[in-house]
């Protein structure tokens, strides 16, 4: 209860001001805190003694009123949500298999000041732009501790800190030490790695770089830590 107690305590200072002014009895931020966090808690997937899997793609339904009085805050209120998840997985031990985003939907069928949550252990689900309904996934994935990470536009950070979309527990791996850009899909797809100032830099396929392009094969060494690019249907 420690940890949560000091989650929740730091969230209190998002209730208040203008948050305070527009839900009022309403759905507040420390409840969507509380609950994405029980969410994690509920959906995690052990994958080794002190590792385990969980969401970090979640959709938040609300009622007609609550919609209508949070989504201009939504920006808001993920910049203050998302760093205290990712404290909060820190802590636990789980790991999240890409960028966690959260995202604000309307369900008319709810009451006002209830809620639901639904979450998903994915990396990025685009929408394809002809509006067909269809969704792609990448091709391509980041393999990382043996943890798959799709490929997917625009990318996702890398580090050891809680800022990073992947956080990789190395010593020798910075904060914020790269950034793996994705542009496109399929055949087309350009991907590639972008020092973003790290103190021990990155490796490509054996070659100290700043930035670099990357393709099925590639494979990347930051701090004592590999990673390869592979396709997402190779096997395991």
């Amino acid at each position: 209860m420690g940890v949560f107690d000091n989650l929740e305590r730091k969230l209190e200072g998002v209730v208040n001001g203008a948050f305070a002014r527009a839900f009022k009895g309403d759905v507040q931020p420390v409840e969507l805190t509380a609950r994405l966090q029980r969410e994690l808690d509920t959906e995690a997937k052990l994958l080794s003694r002190d590792r385990k899997l969980v969401p970090n793609d979640f959709v938040i339904e609300l009622s007609q009123h609550d919609y209508d009085r949070l989504t201009p805050y939504s920006r808001t209120l993920n910049a203050e949500i998302l760093p205290q998840l990712r404290e909060y997985a820190s802590n636990q031990g789980y790991i999240f298999n890409g960028p966690v985003t959260v995202t604000y939907e309307l369900d008319k069928d709810l009451p006002t000041g209830r809620f639901n949550v639904v979450s998903d252990a994915v990396a990025v689900v685009d929408a394809d732009p002809a509006s067909t309904g269809v969704l792609r996934r990448s091709n391509l994935v980041l393999e990382v501790n043996n943890i798959r990470h799709p490929l997917m536009p625009p990318g996702f950070t890398l580090g050891r800190g809680n800022d990073a979309d992947v956080r990789i527990n190395d010593p020798g791996i910075s904060r914020l030490h790269a950034r793996i850009v994705v542009q496109g899909f399929g055949d087309g797809q350009q991907i590639s790695v972008e020092d973003m100032g790290s103190t021990n830099g990155i490796l490509v396929d054996g070659q100290r770089v700043r930035n670099a392009p990357l393709h099925e094969g590639s494979r990347i060494e930051m701090g004592n830590t590999r990673l390869l690019v592979r396709s997402s249907a190779s096997d395991v």
